[in-house]
């Protein structure tokens, strides 16, 4: 189960967690290789990893610290060629049927068609807050950094620094928010073909098995938290001052045009204009979705 975290502890980590602990460096003292036997790797004396998929298993990893509250960035390198039915994910998640998760989906396709990136937001175990994007660049040719800024305000979803989703919390509208269960990073390389590329339609090659995504740059800017008690180091806290001096720091003006640029131009799906799933009426966060 996600640790719901008592009263005193949420308060007093809601009070430091503006304060920033940054980590940024080795693979090996950071993450544990969770599943997929030889498949994932570290290297580059702790540098890079790679998660690897073929026809037998995929691959995936874990931090071995858990967050709450911060940005957390990770510069990926995506399956190259005919990525079709592949799937990489790269996200924040708590444990258990109630979890919280911040999602980062990378939808392979085949050669030449763009990947989807897919975002989500679960909270108290519900998420179904998906919006899909189109990408400026070719994500498997270069490293591309990949962040999400998680505060009690608000979730971004940003690309190269450029913010492309903003989830603001509305649980003044009755949205449950991920604010209290502290997360772990994950990631995996896996087949989806099922419902991946095209909804299934295209199904994985394995002839070009085994399909890999490289991993470097890994930084963190956020709490963590231990057996209850939390760990922020003040010499961050000019870098995650609260309020809103740190909203418009973030997602200042250009940062908000690069927003709607993206959004405009390269989103291809947004749960909130969605009239078949939602026929009755939108979700009320929808009304706090654009900024």
């Amino acid at each position: 189960m996600g640790r719901i975290l008592n009263r005193t502890v949420l308060m007093t980590l809601l009070v430091v967690t503006m304060a920033g602990t940054a980590f940024s460096g080795s693979f090996n003292e950071e993450f544990d290789l969770t599943w997929g036997e030889h498949r994932g790797k570290i290297f580059s004396g702790g540098k890079m990893l790679s998660l690897s998929l073929d026809r037998v298993s995929g691959s995936g990893f874990k931090s071995k610290k858990e967050y709450l509250f911060g940005r957390i960035d990770m510069q990926l390198k995506l399956v190259a060629g005919n990525s079709a039915g592949t799937v990489t994910a790269y996200y924040l998640s708590s444990e258990g049927p109630t979890h919280d998760e911040i999602d980062f989906e990378f939808l392979g396709n085949e050669t030449g068609k763009p990947y989807v990136l897919h975002t989500n937001v679960f909270a108290q175990g519900k998420g179904n807050r998906e919006q899909q994007f189109y990408l400026w660049f070719d994500p498997t040719k270069n490293f591309h950094t990949y962040s999400l800024v998680w505060r009690p305000q608000h979730i971004i979803f940003m690309v190269d620094n450029v913010p492309i989703r903003v989830f603001n919390n509305a649980e003044q509208l009755g949205v449950p928010f991920p604010k209290n269960q502290p997360m772990k990073i994950y990631s995996s390389l896996w087949n989806a073909d099922d419902w991946a590329t095209r909804g299934g339609l295209v199904k994985t090659d394995w002839s070009k098995a085994p399909f890999t995504a490289y991993y470097r740059g890994f930084n963190a800017a956020a709490c963590t938290v231990s057996s209850g008690s939390s760990f922020c180091d003040p010499k961050f806290k000019s870098s995650f001052t609260n309020g809103e001096s740190q909203v418009a720091n973030e997602l200042n003006a250009y940062g908000r045009r690069r927003l709607r640029w993206v959004q405009k131009y390269f989103m291809i799906y947004d749960y909130c204009s969605d009239l078949k799933r939602f026929p009755q009426g939108f979700p009320p966060e929808c009304r706090k979705s654009r900024v």
